[in-house]
């Protein structure tokens, strides 16, 4: 069965295409070994096609197509058991085939792939008839494409005149509905230019009113200055009645001083029992006192910034630390690419955290060092070393603005000391209270 499927002298698989598989032909051949590759072992499969031996038939086809074709065309004992396979499952088509009379009512991309497969006698002429076939398909199915298309544009462009039409219509009749809105806005400009020679004309009047009117106001003005001098005689006259009652009320004051004055001591006996009565305390606050201010002896970073120091002498940096509460916070990296760039980030930390917890140990200061999480490739396994608290910027978040979150935290008055060169972070933490020094100045100190 095997040697007249394709293997035997004179039959069909001395037969060659003289052009490539047409595009129809090729799916379905696709389809057919995809079909019948799951009937066979692994063995009988060729070497490059058994990777896809556990691929469901769709998806053995849509990854493996090309390698099967090439796999049916260069091995003929494979296309030899694609072939065994098909008759088994296309006994009638593979029959048709084999007598050289196909069924007429079968798909010609149906039959020319089952004769690429099979390979009978005249089966070239099978798939190139059903190649030109399926150009010819192709072409009529272009050609009623086209003239469906050809129709939507005829249709579009009816459309297109309709709406033309319909624009134009509207606006014929927006203009000349404009038209009558410009000459009832010239009707109105007339009535208006009307309006204002009646307007001038009766502000002429109002002004020969006003003038009349200033005339008769000047002659009240002279009548109202002679009665403001009449006036004032009289106003002259009552001010010396008043000082002559005055003079009767004094020679009547020493008893009601006298009254005035009983009624005081009364007032102040009864406050001085009220204190007895309540045994309230002398006041021990005064208002002074609440005024805030700065006391002589206290000392603030602003003190120590206005010593006569050298802003690069790290003895800035002791009396700093000297201050009540004192909170070191170190822009980590910032520091050791300033005193050691050559070594690596991680020896670079041991070695400033190392020498931070001396200083902590020295000084008793509270000490924060921040690194910088975007330098890190993956999380750090470090044991804090004693008095130094060691943090690491999240995803997103700089060291700078961490640094810049733990001053905001501390409250006013705490000093709180940022050692970096960066001089946006030292101006951001000077805004916020804090005293910057530079990363120089504190590696001085540690050294």
């Amino acid at each position: 069965m095997v040697e007249s499927a394709g293997g035997g002298p004179g039959d069909g698989a001395a037969e060659m295409l003289d052009r490539p598989l047409p595009d129809g032909v090729r799916r379905r051949v696709v389809q057919i070994v995809s079909d019948g590759f799951g009937g066979l072992t692994v063995g009988e499969l060729p070497a490059q096609l058994r990777q896809y031996a556990r691929f469901a038939p769709n998806r053995r086809a849509k990854f493996a197509g090309n390698a099967m074709a090439a796999a049916l065309e260069t091995d003929p004992l494979f296309r030899q058991r694609i072939a065994e396979k098909f008759r088994e499952a296309q006994p009638e088509l593979s029959g048709a085939l084999d007598s050289g009379s196909p069924t007429p009512a079968a798909d010609p991309l149906d039959v020319a792939a089952a004769a690429y497969v099979l390979r009978p006698t005249g089966w070239v002429k099978l798939v190139t008839a059903a190649g030109e076939e399926a150009q010819r398909a192709d072409a009529e199915r272009a050609d009623e494409e086209s003239r469906a298309e050809l129709e939507r544009l005829r249709e579009e462009l009816d459309r297109a005149r309709e709406h033309t039409r319909t624009d134009t219509e509207r606006l014929r009749a927006e203009l000349d509905a404009a038209k009558k809105e410009a000459e009832s806005l010239h009707r109105k400009l007339r009535s208006a230019l009307s309006d204002v020679k009646r307007g001038e004309a009766a502000l002429r009047r109002i002004q020969a009113e006003i003038e009349s009117v200033r005339t008769e106001g000047q002659a009240q003005v002279s009548s109202a200055e002679s009665e403001s001098r009449r006036l004032k005689a009289r106003l002259g006259e009552a001010e010396a009645a008043l000082e002559a009652a005055r003079r009767a009320a004094r020679e009547g004051r020493s008893v009601e001083d006298m009254r005035v004055r009983l009624l005081l001591d009364t007032v102040l006996d009864a406050a001085q029992g009220l204190r007895r009565e309540l045994a309230l305390p002398p006041v021990s606050v005064r208002p002074a006192e609440t005024v805030d201010a700065v006391e002589p002896g206290r000392m603030t970073p602003k003190d120590i910034a206005a010593r006569a120091l050298s802003e690069n002498d790290p003895a800035i940096l002791d009396q700093l630390l000297a201050l009540p509460q004192a909170h070191l916070v170190v822009d980590g990296y910032n520091v050791t690419k300033t005193g050691y760039p050559q070594m690596p980030l991680e020896k670079q930390r041991l070695r400033l955290l190392g020498q931070l917890s001396q200083l902590a140990a020295q000084t008793g200061a509270e000490v924060t060092c921040v690194f910088d999480g975007a330098e890190l490739a993956a999380p750090v396994l470090l044991a804090p070393p004693r008095g130094v608290r060691v943090l690491f910027s999240k995803p997103g978040v700089t060291a700078d603005e961490l640094i810049r979150q733990l001053v905001r935290a501390e409250p006013p008055g705490r000093p709180v000391i940022v050692a970096s060169t960066d001089r946006e972070v030292a101006d951001g933490v000077a805004k916020a209270g804090a005293r910057p020094v530079a990363s120089a100045v504190l590696l001085k100190r540690l050294s």
